[in-house]
């Protein structure tokens, strides 16, 4: 459940205490002289206070408590909305010095789905989007993002369409988002493991019915299994990334609206798990980096491991030399099996033993997004 937030109003125009100090003595007719002799203070203080020169302390807030009769708190409140004002004045001036950075960032999308809200203020649109990503500055992003899409992260994706790090980084993060508010048991590779049976029945259910189940299923073994809206410019169609040692994430997109396309995604994901786990991105704590090459090995053990999941090697191969790909073969081999028909026909079309053009792919349940 995503979390309340607040509105929260937050002054253009830094206002020094000192000036609420100074209409303060002049309701009282008490002059600067006067106040700094029952504060035992030098009236050069006072002065320095009111002209915003000097702040006023946790110590001069008490003795002002004790002459004045306001609150100690209510003086300290007021240099720490001044200070504060001056902050954010400074930090939106270093951001409008940054605003190009934003050309990259996919906006309107974000803001189509949910993720972020829009604001007509450049300025404000950044700062919403570095919270968004759960950092302080773009320094701060590319210390953290630009390693987690670079080494961090393995996906699913397409190598036909042009991939942008920054829309990525968004994909993953509400992925992060999403799992955060989910409960998961801490991660246990064996469990895991002994789910992926159950979860390969699911296969054969809508998605109304498969979509709960596989999250309960997965988030006992300490997995968090999220969906999310794909975006342009992220030709991903699922990635495997943590939290921590104790949480995984698969993340799942529609991008092909298939379900062939969604479990070979799931399962080419659990295989990274589980052959590819929290020790492989984890060394007593700190995250490891993998060259491309180890990268890509992994992506195609993931892809083996799914089709091994999905269809067993002896079986498919007896399948493929029977040459028997009609409606009727396809439906009971799939059946023997306990998979959809349209994963084995996504499978056949895959190793270009029949069209992507064939009259079969009424055999394919579509998805949608709610």
């Amino acid at each position: 459940m995503a979390k309340e937030k607040r509105n929260e109003f937050f002054p253009d125009l830094p206002i020094p205490p000192g000036d609420t100090l100074l209409e303060v003595l002049e309701e009282r007719e008490m002059s600067q002289a006067e106040l700094a002799e029952k504060m035992g203070r030098p009236k050069k203080t006072i002065n320095e206070i009111i002209k915003g020169k000097a702040a006023i302390t946790a110590e001069t807030a008490i003795q002002l408590e004790r002459v004045l009769n306001i609150p100690a708190r209510f003086w300290r409140n007021l240099q720490m909305n001044y200070e504060e004002t001056l902050a954010r004045i400074k930090e939106k001036e270093a951001l409008a010095e940054q605003l190009s950075w934003l050309r990259n960032v996919p906006v309107r999308e974000m803001v189509k789905l949910g993720w972020i809200e829009r604001k007509i203020d450049p300025i404000e649109q950044l700062e919403t989007i570095l919270s968004f990503f759960g950092v302080a500055s773009i320094t701060g992003w590319m210390k953290t993002w630009e390693p987690k899409v670079c080494s961090e992260v393995c996906f699913r994706k397409s190598d036909k369409f042009e991939m942008q790090e920054i829309a990525l980084a968004a994909w993953l993060r509400r992925g992060q988002i999403e799992a955060s508010d989910m409960e998961c048991e801490p991660f246990n590779s064996e469990k895991f493991e002994e789910t992926i049976p159950e979860i390969k029945k699911l296969t054969t259910l809508p998605p109304e019915e498969f979509v709960p189940k596989l999250k309960s299923l997965c988030s006992k073994a300490g997995v968090a299994v999220v969906f999310v809206h794909e975006i342009p410019k992220v030709p991903v169609s699922g990635a495997t990334h943590w939290m921590s040692t104790k949480r995984a994430i698969i993340q799942l997109s529609l991008r092909y609206k298939t379900d062939d396309h969604l479990w070979f995604s799931f399962f080419h994901e659990a295989g990274h798990v589980l052959m590819h786990g929290k020790r492989d991105f984890y060394d007593n704590g700190k995250k490891v980096v993998h060259d491309v090459q180890e990268r890509q090995q992994w992506e195609d053990e993931a892809n083996a491991f799914s089709a091994r999941i999905l269809i067993p090697d002896a079986a498919y191969n007896y399948f493929v030399e029977s040459g028997s790909f009609h409606q009727t073969s396809i439906e009971l081999f799939a059946k023997s099996h306990g998979i959809s028909p349209g994963i084995v026909l996504g499978r056949l079309q895959h190793d270009k033993i029949v069209s992507f053009s064939s009259k079969l792919n009424h055999l394919k349940a579509r998805y949608q997004w709610a």
